[in-house]
């Protein structure tokens, strides 16, 4: 681990590459009013269907490093990785970001079983992300069944020597399963913060999907300031798990909960967030940033999570220079590093691009998986939001009907205020949940159509944002 950060601490001193712009007869810029916009945008389609690149980057980055926790030896294998990529496809300057991540590990594999009079159920269990770890022996006790936080200030002191279960699931109902997720993921952040002052000893949560199957589903939790003498150990369990055990509850509501887990929190470790950039020809001291988050949990091979966003971003910078684009503004893509536990990639830019008094006029992130194409969310500066919203008549063809306000990425959600325009790329999200944060999240879970589409639709965003904001 040692070796690898000193040798992308070296890096960072040596990674800045020179102008290697490609020269074209006939480049697309202002200039050429012949080319209208949706010229360029077929050109951009026909070049990440008939010529992409990502889907087998994809292959390269989770199969030969795999996932990408935070301070892992595999988080800073990616980085290498990143720039080096980056400078393959000779970006005009290729940097990294240097920032110090939270370092959790899991240790071993968790165990856990519930215990009848005569049957003892094994459970499929997963550590949450920035969790305390169980006793050595591991911790069994008697559960009380939860489906809200505000019931916990409800029982109170009930919950003394107790494992509280959250066990709220997705609202199949809604459509959008973001929205489902949104509605209950608040058990897996803040339980054990809740349960903690009244004595409990542990705490599983239903995991955060839609999908009923074996696969528990991880994710950050935290503990706020709570005393560390009252931080108890959670974990989610999978969703069949969950349904099994909230029944045998029902006709044995004494029954025992074993589970044991040796995670541990250690010191920050050193890592980067890796940018590439395209300079402007028109105004290279304005920004437009397209990224996606370079980390993943360390269950599966972080494919879906952020892997096709990483990759997307990435090809968003070589689909403009295979078809002789030349920006009006300059361009970067960013891996930032962190989003899952601490978004200090997130901060870190945003303040480095403050610092350093940069106008950024625009970014898109994409963390919302690799399947088929949507639309995009937008948030931002008031004014041009309307110009945004105009451009849904040029990409309706290619499948993008969703325009909505709303959320658009955690990572660059930093750089908000009331000059920049903020995007996110929607995707259909039926399928995503049954991947996030498990150890089902891997390449063949990704189809590479799908993820070219995606990518044509954030460079045509890009290529829309460049050309017609100042």
């Amino acid at each position: 681990m040692k070796k690898l950060v000193f040798a992308i601490i070296i890096m960072v001193a040596f990674t800045s590459c020179q102008n290697n712009k490609t020269t074209a007869n006939t480049p697309f810029t202002t200039s050429n009013t012949h080319h209208q916009d949706s010229t360029v945008i077929r050109a951009i389609f026909d070049t990440a269907l008939s010529d992409g690149k990502g889907y087998e980057w994809l292959r390269d980055l989770t199969q030969n490093i795999g996932h990408r926790l935070s301070g892992s030896p595999q988080a800073a294998k990616a980085v290498l990785w990143g720039a080096q990529l980056m400078r393959t496809q000779q970006f005009d300057s290729v940097w990294l970001q240097p920032i110090m991540v939270p370092h959790w590990v899991r240790g071993p594999q968790e165990t856990a079983y519930f215990q009848t009079e005569n049957k003892k159920t094994s459970v499929a269990i997963c550590a949450l992300g920035g969790s305390v770890a169980t006793p050595k022996k591991g911790v069994s006790a008697e559960v009380i069944e939860l489906n809200s936080l505000e019931q916990v200030a409800i029982y109170g002191e009930k919950l003394r020597g107790k494992i509280v279960f959250f066990n709220r699931p997705f609202d199949l109902k809604l459509i959008n399963t973001f929205d489902a997720y949104s509605g209950c993921v608040d058990q897996r952040w803040a339980g054990a913060h809740k349960v903690g002052t009244y004595g409990a000893l542990g705490v599983i949560v239903r995991s955060m999907t839609n999908a009923i199957d074996d696969f528990p589903h991880t994710g950050s939790m935290g503990y706020k300031n709570l005393p560390k003498e009252h931080r108890v150990p959670a974990a989610a369990i999978s969703t069949i798990a969950a349904n099994a055990l909230s029944a045998a509850l029902l006709t044995n509501p004494s029954l025992k909960f074993y589970f044991k887990q040796s995670c541990k929190t250690l010191v920050d470790a050193p890592s980067f967030n890796v940018i590439g950039e395209i300079k402007g020809s028109e105004f290279p001291d304005k920004y437009i940033t397209v990224g996606g988050h370079l980390d993943s949990w360390d269950l599966g091979e972080g494919a879906h999570d952020d892997g096709t966003g990483v990759v997307q971003s990435l090809e968003v910078l070589r689909i403009f220079k295979a078809n002789n684009i030349q920006p009006r503004h300059s361009i970067r893509t960013v891996l930032f590093m962190n989003e899952e536990n601490g978004n200090r990639g997130g901060k870190k830019y945003a303040a480095v691009a403050k610092e350093n008094n940069e106008i950024h006029i625009a970014a898109l992130e994409s963390d919302s998986g690799g399947h088929t194409p949507r639309g995009f969310s937008y948030e931002g500066n008031i004014n041009k939001t309307s110009l945004f919203k105009s451009w849904k008549k040029l990409l309706a063809p290619y499948g993008l009907h969703d325009w909505e306000k709303g959320h658009t990425g955690v990572d660059i959600r930093p750089l908000k205020s009331d000059s920049i325009l903020l995007a996110g790329y929607k995707p259909d999200s039926q399928r995503y949940f049954d991947y996030h944060h498990s150890a089902n999240d891997t390449f063949d879970k990704v189809n590479e159509r799908e993820l070219q589409l995606g990518t044509a639709a954030m460079t045509s965003l890009i290529y829309l944002l460049d050309q017609h904001l100042d």
